[in-house]
């Protein structure tokens, strides 16, 4: 039971080669521009999900720190974009390809969440908004095992269950997948996404109402209330649009990273 892959050569190359020029390229943009990443014990991390041309930059920031963590296993939970979800549902797959070689399943962390939560389970996951997560994965931790899991409808508090317990075990991160405003001009999302922005950095959870309009916000909200109960510190690490790839400001979709350590680690 493999997690095959549904939008290789779509939101991203379908050639390990051309993933790995991708990762080059954003990696040489932060050397080059002088753009210092926090020397963090990151526990959780925020991330954009659209192609790499796109959030691959701000994406990879995030993931250049979680790599410093040293973490084993990652649960990736992302907001379901093809299916009318209720709930929360856990993958089954065993393992999850990528162009990069096949990541590991984290089975200890796949049962634990089933006895403890007793999520529905999708045998296959088609969702690209974790999807796109698995080539930086396996590009940057190679060794990490992960689990998937993807929410509809359901409620922050519970989703802040699920992370709560994934937080609380040892070599365990999160990964939280979201987009930011879709389709204004450059200046109304700045406006719109810098809502968010600041709810992540001041770990406000009531910003998120006042016109936050994240297609993750579920998750957003429920990491921010995990943070606070787990004393972890947030960082932004990357906030653009659409815009810096494509030049049009008529129409925009925002990106964000962020991560969340334990200063004392």
């Amino acid at each position: 039971m493999k997690r095959e892959m549904s939008v290789n050569g779509t939101f991203y190359p379908a050639r390990a080669v051309e993933i790995e020029r991708y990762f080059e390229h954003f990696n040489a943009v932060l050397d080059e521009e002088n753009i210092t990443l926090p020397a963090v014990h990151a526990k959780a991390v925020v991330v954009p999900h659209a192609g790499y041309i796109y959030s691959g930059f701000s994406a990879n920031a995030a993931y250049r720190v979680l790599a410093q963590s040293g973490l084993s296993n990652l649960l990736v939970i992302g907001p379901s974009h093809r299916v009318a979800l209720e709930g929360v549902s856990l993958c089954e797959a065993r393992s999850y390809e990528t162009p990069l070689g096949d990541i590991a399943f984290a089975q200890e962390l796949h049962e634990a969440l089933t006895a403890r939560f007793g999520l529905s389970r999708t045998i296959i996951h088609a969702e690209h908004s974790t999807e796109v997560q698995f080539p930086f994965i396996k590009h940057y931790m190679p060794h990490a095992k992960i689990t998937e899991i993807i929410y509809g409808r359901t409620s922050p508090a519970y989703l802040s269950e699920i992370i709560d317990f994934a937080l609380s075990l040892k070599d365990t991160g999160v990964i939280i997948s979201t987009d930011l405003s879709h389709f204004y001009t450059q200046e109304e999302a700045n406006k719109l996404d810098s809502i968010c922005l600041h709810a992540i950095e001041s770990l406000d959870i009531s910003l998120l109402h006042r016109g936050c309009e994240a297609c993750g916000i579920l998750g957003v909200e429920a990491i921010i209330s995990s943070a606070k109960k787990h004393s972890l510190s947030p960082h932004l690490l990357d906030y653009r649009t659409s815009a810096d790839a494509s030049g049009d400001t008529s129409r925009v979709v925002g990106y964000v990273s962020a991560c969340f350590s334990q200063e004392n680690a």
